[in-house]
């Protein structure tokens, strides 16, 4: 699995690259904290995977890369995904490394 690191992940926002980010977290976690990514809650990932780009770089994330990584594999599998990059650590790595003022 293609992973990418919450640093990669900062320089390509600052420079506003095209790429889309998916957050596979609940409603609520989302609602407390998150990236700016589009909120696809893990178990209706499969439902919505028509919002999912095949063209562009999409990274996945949740809190800690566990259930990021378990949709990818999903998506990989029954859709034939390509483009699909786990962020590591998740939104905590994020907290932790780059935003500590981030709620949560």
């Amino acid at each position: 699995m293609k992973e990418i690191t919450v640093s990669q992940l900062k320089e390509m926002m600052d420079r506003k690259e095209d790429f889309q980010l998916i957050d596979v977290r609940e409603e609520l976690e989302f609602e407390i904290s998150n990236l700016n990514g589009e909120l696809i809650p893990l178990g209706q990932i499969i439902d919505h995977v028509d919002r999912i780009s095949k063209e562009k770089k999409v990274i996945i994330h949740c809190g800690s890369g566990i259930r990021s990584a378990v949709a990818i594999q999903e998506l990989e599998k029954r859709f034939g995904f390509t483009n699909l990059y786990n962020l590591k650590g998740g939104i905590k790595a994020y907290k932790a490394e780059i935003d500590p003022s981030l709620p949560g």
